[in-house]
């Protein structure tokens, strides 16, 4: 087929386009689409094979309605401006995110989200991050993970996918809704509860969102913030075998263990951000 043939016949698949578009809208997108496409100078390096991949895809957009108009261009720019914020670090990362949320991303993890974020809560996760949702009623977030879609209005809840692609949504307050890829179900989740997907099967159970210490030494504590904080903690010698029976929420806010702390034992701290160190005395 020559050049011209293969044009008009392009052309003619262009305009077998929804009926929500008009004629002038169609004849603009095609001569938009067509300078970029096939100018002279792309005509020299492409191979008849790209022609036809380039066939296939306007079948693709014509079935969805999507057009390469001034609208479509702006969408394109959109996912080309979206961020995308990586732990590459052995330690949690701490985001805050621009509706004000929070997200305390784990190592080898990377969350992504649009810049009309604050308007548009949608963000999508690979590996692990626990959530803080600032309440948004007109906004709901979503995270995606895999095929799971996870829905909130204002609550806090770890979502985590490992290596075989299975994903858990742990929650610690308020509700979420789940969503699967193609099922019609709907999971809805209580504080304290865990969805687990994998292998096109989900169940829901039950986990701890506490960790207590019996009777243990006020250093245990320690080690329990060292490990799951990335603080060091620095007791007077004196209180370092003192005895403690707590129950503490797996992901409360560091300062608040910090304070309890401090009031139950009469003593001060002072945090150094730069050595990642805590002090009492």
């Amino acid at each position: 087929m020559d050049q011209e043939k293969f044009d008009e016949e392009f052309k003619k698949l262009w305009e077998e386009s929804p009926l929500s578009h008009s004629d002038s809208d169609k004849e603009a997108s095609w001569e938009q689409f067509h300078a970029k496409t096939f100018s002279e100078k792309k005509r020299k390096y492409k191979p008849w094979h790209l022609y036809a991949a380039a066939s296939v895809l306007l079948f693709a957009l014509i079935g969805t309605g999507i057009y390469f108009t001034e609208t479509s261009a702006s969408v394109e720019n959109a996912v080309l401006a979206e961020n995308v914020i990586e732990n590459k670090t052995s330690t949690i990362k701490y985001v805050v995110l621009p509706d004000s949320s929070k997200v305390e991303l784990s190592p080898n993890s990377k969350i992504i989200y649009g810049n009309n974020f604050a308007l548009n809560r949608k963000i999508e996760i690979d590996g692990e991050a626990y959530f803080k949702v600032k309440k948004d009623k007109q906004h709901p977030f979503q995270v995606f993970c895999d095929e799971t879609t996870t829905t909130v209005l204002g609550t806090s809840f770890i979502v985590k996918e490992t290596e075989n692609e299975r994903v858990t949504v742990e929650l610690f307050e308020g509700s979420v809704q789940m969503n699967v890829k193609g099922q019609s179900q709907k999971w809805i989740l209580k504080p304290g509860e865990k969805f687990t997907y994998g292998n096109q099967t989900a169940s829901v159970s039950e986990f701890s969102r506490f960790i207590d210490f019996d009777n243990e030494n006020l250093s245990a504590v320690s080690h329990y913030i060292e490990e799951n904080y990335g603080y060091k903690v620095v007791l007077p010698k004196e209180n370092q075998n003192q005895k403690i029976t707590i129950r503490i929420n797996r992901k409360e806010d560091l300062k608040t263990i910090l304070q309890l702390l401090s009031e139950m034992y009469n003593l001060n701290f002072e945090i150094n951000e730069d050595l990642k160190q805590i002090t009492f005395q």
